[in-house]
């Protein structure tokens, strides 16, 4: 009965939430205006001998980029456009237009042994990009300190969707993760054609970040698909996937995703929520542990779910702490 009434009460916040973000958000988001940029880069088909070419061309899109961003009067914009363009960036893709997208290498791609994909959640863009490149600068550092010696890895910082805004309908629905399925399945087929077959490739998913995973899953060709701080993948159960990787699943005791009904619901004809709670038994992944963090935690130097990520990632799995 207690949770009936928990469930109730969560379902009517939702729908009020709905009805205030259907007005709020198109308003807020008509308050800021385009930011103008050069179209992306046209590059050749990506293979490990074009790997400098496409970091130069991209370097420069960005530095573009920066100088319209300034000429139209926003200097945040042009500041973090600037930092992207610096030298000792590799870009492997850049798109500076609206809320802008990018995808970063950290690491040696071409030489790798093993390489973590990262996928963000809500509230990611080129303006917030330092934030989430912290987390693959964060798991690249993990990753090197605890691989054993000649192994090589990458981490590779995936901003390729345009994610949801925390305050909007668009978090709610799989509506953003069914857009950006199609570009991370694309992006992991031109992966395979710069790394060799030996390497193995980690999808480590974050938040909202999780379902753009999922949608995706069944067409790529991954060793694990790691989930944290997920809301649910649409899916009850992990096999629901139709993957072949291996499927991890993790949250911290303060996340608050935990609070979460992990249910899915009907509104006025649109499918609202994610289902099943990824660490579940009735889920089925291979569940981690995550310490005491929050939502934003997850790859906090010296947290326990950072070395768990970096051990899934080169394949220590046996080493891995289960939650």
């Amino acid at each position: 009965m207690v949770d009936d009434r928990r469930f109730h009460r969560w379902r009517r916040a939702l729908l009020a939430t709905l009805i205030t973000v259907a007005v709020v958000a198109p308003l807020s988001a008509a308050a800021r205006p385009e930011i103008p940029a050069p179209p992306p880069a046209v590059l050749p088909g990506l293979t490990a001998s074009t790997l400098d070419r496409a970091y130069a061309a991209n370097t420069a899109n960005a530095a573009e980029a920066a100088r319209m961003a300034a000429t139209h009067g926003d200097t945040h914009r042009a500041e973090a456009d600037r930092e992207m363009a610096a030298p000792a960036r590799h870009l492997l893709a850049f798109d500076g237009r609206g809320p802008g997208m990018a995808t970063e290498v950290l690491g040696d791609l071409a030489r790798a042994d093993h390489v973590a994909v990262l996928v963000p959640g809500s509230d990611t863009s080129l303006d917030t990009y330092d934030r989430f490149r912290a987390t693959a600068t964060a798991l690249q550092r993990q990753l090197t300190g605890t691989a054993a010696h000649g192994t090589r890895t990458a981490v590779i910082a995936w901003l390729g969707y345009r994610t949801p805004d925390t305050i909007s309908t668009t978090l709610l629905t799989t509506d953003r993760a069914d857009q950006a399925a199609p570009h991370l399945r694309a992006f992991i087929r031109r992966l395979q054609g710069v790394v060799g077959r030996s390497t193995t490739v980690s999808l480590v998913c974050h938040s909202y970040g999780t379902v753009v995973c999922a949608r995706a899953a069944s067409h790529l060709d991954i060793d694990d698909l790691v989930l944290v701080g997920s809301p649910g993948t649409g899916k009850a159960t992990a096999a629901a996937l139709r993957t072949h990787a291996r499927i991890w699943a993790a949250r911290g005791k303060d996340d608050w995703v935990g609070e979460v009904p992990h249910v899915s619901t009907d509104f006025f004809g649109v499918t609202v929520g994610f289902g099943t709670d990824p660490v579940s038994p009735a889920f089925g992944a291979h569940v981690f542990a995550a310490g005491e963090g929050g939502h934003s935690d997850y790859f906090s130097p010296g947290s326990v779910s950072l070395s768990n990520l970096a051990r899934i990632v080169l394949g220590d799995t046996a080493e891995v702490t289960r939650a």
